[in-house]
């Protein structure tokens, strides 16, 4: 038994590369990759050693090693302010709008595209719709700002044409959360698209063919073979996206923010602006940021774990 059971082992595989010979043959790969890991050292990495200062009385003349340590006090101070709460409420609002109703656009978009049988009508339209995803939110802003403007705005134009009051949209409480979801939807949704235009294209084209040979309508064989095989991209993406129902976007609601829509419009990133570089508060300041980060970085790590609990798809 005992000779069987040593016949039995399995022969060791002296013949797998370790693992400096497939990075060595790969190295040209690793050479491309070098700019973006120095970019994300310097500018992502390298200032996470400022955090410490979100437990310090920071002082800009005594420096990160002579500012007197707090601990906890500027995060208690945090959760104390009334209109903190009022910000994150905002914050939380707002990129849940965003999530809900803007990220099945592009999946639209793209499912949309896939069925235009007119090469030049789907370059157009792709083309029009990647277009304000290459402006600035400065251009952007402007555009919007005159485009819903009271008295030169298209919108108010019609509006006084059928004898109805202008509408001061931009400072209007009730309009501005919508505008914030609606122009985040027109800058972002037309360049996903490419992301699930690519996972379209990669479905094996015999498996329309025999759809077709059953005799299955276009709107079925969307819904059972293209969104399926999409499902994985899918997942993803929206694991990615979790983080951001607390990360918003900073320059769009910078250019559009007024003193008479802080209420409903102020967000953590604009709250953590006003505090560290207008008030020069810089402790209290890293204490919002990092508070911010630390449950996008949950949120992120919840998305994956129900994605990989209830499917297959999962980023880690």
């Amino acid at each position: 038994m005992q000779g069987t059971a040593r016949n039995t082992r399995k022969p060791k595989l002296s013949n797998q590369p370790s693992v400096f010979k497939r990075y060595a043959a790969n190295k040209y790969y690793f050479i491309m990759l070098l700019p973006v890991l120095i970019y994300y050292l310097i500018f992502h990495y390298g200032p996470m050693y400022g955090v410490i200062i979100a437990f310090q009385d920071y002082k800009f003349l005594r420096g990160v090693s002579g500012s007197e340590w707090v601990g906890l006090d500027n995060f208690r101070e945090l959760f104390a302010g009334s209109y903190f709460l009022t910000v994150l409420r905002n914050t939380l609002i707002i990129n849940f709008y965003k999530l809900v109703f803007g990220f099945p656009v592009p999946i639209i978009l793209a499912l949309m595209l896939n069925e235009v049988m007119r090469p030049v009508f789907k370059k157009v339209v792709q083309t029009i719709s990647y277009m304000p995803h290459f402006l600035s939110w400065i251009v952007l802003s402007g555009l919007i700002i005159e485009f819903l403007s009271p008295s030169r705005g298209p919108i108010n134009i019609l509006l006084d044409m059928m004898g109805i009051a202008p509408v001061y949209f931009i400072t209007d409480e009730r309009w501005f959360r919508f505008i914030l979801v609606v122009s985040d939807i027109w800058r972002s949704a037309g360049f996903t698209t490419i992301i699930y235009l690519a996972a379209i294209a990669g479905i094996n084209t015999e498996m329309y063919e025999a759809a077709e040979m059953d005799g299955i309508s276009r709107f079925k064989k969307i819904i059972y073979i293209t969104l399926p095989s999409m499902a994985p991209v899918i997942v993803i993406m929206l694991i990615l996206n979790a983080g951001s129902i607390i990360n918003d976007d900073f320059e769009q609601i910078y250019n559009l923010l007024n003193v008479t829509v802080m209420n409903v419009g102020d967000v953590l990133s604009t709250y953590t602006y006003t505090e560290g570089l207008t008030r020069m508060n810089y402790s209290y300041a890293a204490a919002v940021g990092l508070f911010k980060n630390v449950i996008a970085l949950i949120l992120v790590l919840t998305a994956n774990y129900f994605a990989r609990k209830f499917s297959d798809e999962a980023i880690f």
